[in-house]
Formats: structure tokens, sequence, C-alpha cells
């Protein structure tokens, strides 16, 4: 069977993340493997008693070809793609027009399902308490100094100590952080982020998530050299209760049926 250039040219950028042509020998052994059985998947679909009452609007392929072509600066651009894709302007708009029906008939199975109730909601809330937790997160700046001698990590160590005596604000830690660090955060003040607990190397783990807010570490040794550490912010966990989460909940579970819905139906026609 000779691959589809438009679901050759689709699953490769999904899978990929670029075009056939660009993929090497295995990457094209697996696209292949994946077109056959897409293809035989989207066959059977369009071929299912389902299908055979779903229409797709003018106005929704046109937005979807219109959005495509956005894509590309001009139009001459867009041409030029599509050919070396082994598409042109009318093969697409059929591919299109396929993908479009393929949905609504998807759209048409999952539309027969209950809606997803609070009272269902709420079970999978209290079931799932780990999801609905932030955990404690710390806006972590830092100064790394790296050596290589024991003579260079002792002036590091001085270093390090005296401007954790000196430096009073999160500013003059920023400014001490772009004249000393060694870290390519020392051009944003040393900013590590909003760090979570496991997320810094074990050695300033602990320190990091010990420290007060505003205040600065003793000098730290890790794999990559001596850290001096500033906790600017503490944000505390945060745990979500049931009436913020109920939206969250209800859209999760809803989309989790509607696919879970959909997969069978799939597998169903493909036994027909």
């Amino acid at each position: 069977m000779t691959m589809q250039p438009y679901l050759q040219l689709k699953l490769a950028l999904e899978l990929f993340k670029k075009s056939p042509r660009s993929l090497n020998g295995t990457e094209s052994a697996r696209l292949e493997k994946v077109v056959r059985h897409q293809a035989k998947i989207e066959a059977a679909i369009l071929a299912s008693r389902e299908a055979a009452n779903v229409a797709v609007p003018p106005a929704t392929l046109s937005a979807r070809l219109s959005e495509i072509r956005k894509r590309y600066p001009t139009r001459s651009e867009f041409l030029d793609d599509m050919r070396h894709n082994g598409l042109s302007e009318q093969s697409l708009e059929a591919a299109i027009t396929r993908d479009l029906h393929i949905e609504a008939v998807l759209e048409r199975v999952a539309a027969q399902l209950p809606e997803v109730s609070d009272a269902d909601a709420e079970i999978y809330y209290r079931q799932h308490p780990e999801s609905f937790t932030r955990p404690e997160t710390r806006r972590i700046r830092h100064i790394l100094i790296t050596f290589d001698t024991p003579t260079q990590k002792q002036t590091a160590l001085t270093l390090l100590e005296r401007l954790r005596a000196e430096l009073k604000t999160p500013e003059d830690f920023a400014a001490a952080a772009l004249q000393h660090s060694q870290c390519p955060t020392a051009l944003d003040g040393g900013v590590i982020g909003a760090v979570k607990p496991g997320q810094l190397y074990p050695e300033l783990d602990p320190t990091a998530f010990a420290l007060a807010e505003g205040e600065r570490s003793p000098p730290l040794e890790s794999p990559i050299g001596l850290h001096l550490l500033l906790c600017e912010t503490i944000h505390p966990e945060i745990n979500l209760n049931f009436a913020d989460a109920k939206t969250r909940v209800i859209a999760y579970l809803t989309e989790q049926r509607r696919q879970g819905e959909q997969q069978k139906w799939v597998k169903g026609v493909l036994g027909r």
C-alpha cells in the first residue's frame, strides 16, 4: 500500500516534529507502519453506519484550510511546501474534508454519553487528593562559583561568606550575581525560578527549603561548584477545595469518557 501524502505528513509531524523527507531510515519505517494502521482505522470509521449521516459544514472546512494557509507568510510558500510533500490544494482540501468527517463521526459517538454529574466529580476528587494539591514552591536565587583547585575553592568560600554577610536585599543579591556568578542565571540576577522540593541538587534542596523568606544560605557545595542561595519568596502549599476544582474535574472526566467511548467504538467497527 502506498502511503498517503497527507497522512504521512500529518503523522510525521505528530511523531517526530519534522517532515517525512527529513526522517532517517528507522523513523521512516516506523512512520510507514503507523500510517498503515491509521489508514485502516480511518477507512473503517468512514465505512461505518454512523458516518453515513454525518456531513462537514462548508464553513468548518473553510476555517480549517484558512488556519493552515495562515502558517505561511505567502501563498507561494504555502504552495511550494504542499508540492514538496506531494500535495496540491485540491488533494489537501480532500484530505482535510476526510479528517473533519472522521472528527465529526467521533464527536457523534461521544455525544451519546451521559453528562458527568457533580457526584461523579466529587468521587474522583476524594479519590485523587494528590491531584488537587500544589506543593510549596520557593523563588530561589543563587550565586555559583566554580573551582578546580583547593586554593580556588577556599577563595570562593571566602567570597561567598562575605557576600552572605553583606547582601541585604534581593536587589543587592541580583547585582552580586550579575558580577560574580558563573551560572547563566547571572544575567537574570541569579534567579533559578519557582522550585518545588526535589528539583535542586540534593546538596542544595534541604537547605533551600529550610530557609526563611529573605534568608541567605551558607556556602553549599554541589557537583558543579559552590552556591550561595537566597530564598526570595515562599509560596505555601495549596489544597484546592472541591468547589474550586469541580469545573476542572468535570472537564477532565468528560474528556476521559469521550476518549474511552470513541476507542471502544473504533475497536468495534474494526471488528465488523
